[in-house]
């Protein structure tokens, strides 16, 4: 199906088998056909192009509105406005919304995004007062659109271009990291930092950080995020 359609396929699962569709106009069907020696079809509605837009809605979270350029912003809050081009999240994931919960009650200082996505947590902390923020992740496309979405919200960021895992992280006094638990657990003993929000994991894993102990835990659809900060000597 990739050698098939490049630009993209979807996967619908039921309890007994994994059905491919692709939506494909020309000779689609009959390469379909060729490969698989079978296919159904059926004709979509106009407009099927933009559908995935509405699985990006805006949300008001930490005294900000985070959403998609193409919805209006709420009057009354300060908006950071995420295009996800190709990175994931505008913000309205729930490990995303707690991240930022928790940031903005962290006094303002220096912050490190790690794994920053569309950018939405770096351009959220830069908004409510932090700085300076850098954004960093392994992948360039991803930084690619931070700076993108940064310089659509008129907010300035350093970003770099690493591997979290095996990189030295740069010195910040908040660490925020919305990954996965592996990767969460990866930054433990290697953080040079006054406190981290950790995220990207369901309620039920509990990673770690060396020197570091969970101060506050918000909890949403089953998804956690956590405040560390650094362990009494």
């Amino acid at each position: 199906m990739l050698d098939l359609f490049p630009e993209g396929f979807e996967e619908r699962e039921d309890d007994n088998s994994v059905e491919l569709i692709a939506y494909t106009s020309g000779d689609g069907e009959e390469r379909l056909w060729q490969a698989f020696g079978a296919a159904e079809t059926a004709d979509v509605e106009s407009g099927w192009e933009d559908r995935w837009r509405t699985f990006h809605r805006p949300v008001v979270v930490g005294g900000l509105w985070i959403g998609p350029p193409w919805e209006a912003p709420d009057d009354g809050f300060p908006a950071v406005t995420i295009d996800p081009g190709r990175a994931f999240g505008t913000g309205a994931h729930p490990t995303t919304r707690l991240c930022v919960e928790l940031l903005a009650a962290r006094p303002a200082g220096s912050v490190l995004d790690v794994g920053c996505g569309s950018g939405v947590l770096a351009i959220a902390a830069a908004l409510l007062g932090h700085g300076p923020v850098t954004a960093l992740d392994h992948d360039p496309i991803a930084i690619e659109v931070t700076q993108e979405n940064a310089a659509a919200n008129g907010v300035e960021l350093e970003t770099i271009v690493l591997d979290a895992s095996t990189g030295e992280l740069p010195a910040a006094d908040l660490v925020l990291a919305n990954i996965a638990p592996e990767p969460v657990a990866a930054l433990s003993g290697r953080l040079r930092c006054r406190a981290a929000i950790t995220s990207g994991y369901l309620a039920s894993d509990r990673p770690a950080l060396a020197g570091f102990e969970v101060e506050e835990r918000l909890e949403h659809d089953g998804w956690a995020a956590d405040l560390h900060l650094p362990r009494p000597q």
